[in-house]
């Protein structure tokens, strides 16, 4: 499995792309709570493979993009009561918060 996120059609993973609407004047907290959450928890859990956290330019988007071992993986997490702690916390400084998993349906580099 890799270490490193790996963007592939044929990867057996669960790909995370949290979409977190925010007021710009608490992007950089949201930026700042889900690092530390991924730095202290999220990383360190079973089945964890990556996780890249997006700010937008306009200040109003963050996003994160995780990927897990599986969806198993992935739903122990949301049970873990440590990253609930810190999900909780991201989710009070956001104005909406659009978790879903995914596939990755095509890729494409030049």
């Amino acid at each position: 499995m890799p270490s490193a996120t790996t963007i592939t059609t044929d990867a057996p993973i669960a790909t995370l792309i949290n979409v977190f609407t925010v007021r710009p004047d608490r992007q950089r907290e949201l930026v700042d709570v889900l690092t530390h959450a991924t730095e202290e928890v999220m990383r360190h859990l079973p089945g964890f493979v990556s996780a890249n956290i997006h700010a937008s330019t306009d200040g109003t988007r963050v996003v994160n993009y995780a990927q897990w071992r599986s969806t198993d993986d992935f739903q122990t997490m949301l049970d873990n009561p440590d990253a609930q702690v810190h999900m909780r916390q991201a989710s009070a400084l956001a104005d909406r918060v659009e978790p879903h998993l995914h596939t990755v349906e095509s890729v494409h580099h030049r």
